[in-house]
């Protein structure tokens, strides 16, 4: 176990996340890659995590405390903790004396789409496990946010189990984030709908709804999980988000037009307004629209934090 530094003070109806904080290298290019050559691109480092971007796009749209629990190598840690006090995240990070920070490579295609493709070093990142783990880290929390990516290796497996578990016994929401239908296909639908019982909201892409499902119609696959889980948020780019629960879409909510510059945490971006709308008093349907708007805005800047 690493040392947890921790700044700032102790608030309530804070909005808890735990998960990843990645280092991110995005590569903006036009065309296809060029394989043996050079391939001409824009490329910048900044910090990302889809757990560290949910806490900074919930703070910029105004929660009143967010914390972050993350695990970081020693090479990059003062940098997140600076990175995320700057955006009204209270930094609670552990820092790995054994792994560096997890790094992500971002291919971004800069044509019309803005899509991309990760290349992921998950460093230190999925080593939390349960000794990071407090009670009282729960104590003034609304509710507790897991990024799905902490399913995808055993330390982080038990620390899901272990911070849920407080979490209900607290009755304090837990919701969480499927994160990556790559890394979801290895670990199997049915593993992940296991580890995730107890869950009050789950949000998942496309095609991660899909993928957990088996089934190819999106709003067909929400209503199927809603059956697992109560509510459902399934997000779907630029066509927006719909919402089911009991077995039945209920809401579809339209995304904002935008030009697309870079793709990277759109998703994150609409999780982090969701919730925290959520905290302040909306229901689910205008806390989606919140979350369309912020994916919105997080498809026009580079990387995925808000600026």
């Amino acid at each position: 176990m690493g040392r947890r530094k921790v700044t700032g003070a102790v608030g309530s109806g804070a909005l808890l996340v735990a998960g990843d904080v990645i280092t991110d290298v995005v590569a903006r290019h036009r065309g296809p890659l060029a394989p043996g050559t050079d391939t001409a691109a824009s490329i910048r480092t900044v910090p990302g995590g889809a757990g560290a971007n949910v806490a900074c796009w919930a703070a910029y749209r105004g929660t009143a405390e967010v914390r972050l629990l993350g695990r970081v190598g020693a090479d990059a840690a003062a940098w997140h903790e600076r990175e995320l006090a700057a955006r009204g995240v209270r930094p609670l990070l552990v820092v790995d004396g054994r792994a560096p920070t997890g790094t992500v490579i971002c291919l971004v295609d800069g044509d019309a789409a803005a899509e991309r493709t990760f290349l992921t070093d998950s460093g230190a990142s999925l080593r939390l496990e349960p000794a990071d783990w407090s009670d009282a880290l729960l104590d003034g929390v609304a509710r507790l946010h897991l990024s799905g990516y902490l399913l995808f290796a055993e330390p982080s497996r038990e620390f899901v189990a272990v911070a849920s578990k407080a979490a209900r016994a607290r009755g304090v929401p837990v919701s969480l984030d499927p994160a990556s239908a790559g890394f979801l296909a290895r670990l199997g639908a049915d593993r992940f709908l296991s580890l995730v019982d107890g869950v009050d909201v789950l949000l998942p892409s496309r095609e991660e709804a899909c993928l957990l499902t088996g089934l190819p119609d999106v709003a067909d696959a929400a209503a199927r999980l809603s059956r697992h889980v109560p509510l459902v948020v399934a997000k779907q780019g630029a066509e927006g988000a719909l919402l089911a629960r009991s077995g039945e879409v209920y809401a579809r909510v339209p995304a904002e037009p935008v030009t697309p510059r870079d793709t990277t945490g759109a998703g994150d971006a609409f999780t982090g307004a969701f919730l925290a709308a959520l905290l302040a008093g909306a229901g689910p349907e205008q806390a989606a629209r919140e979350g369309c708007r912020a994916g919105a805005r997080a498809v026009e800047l580079t990387g995925g934090r808000p600026p």
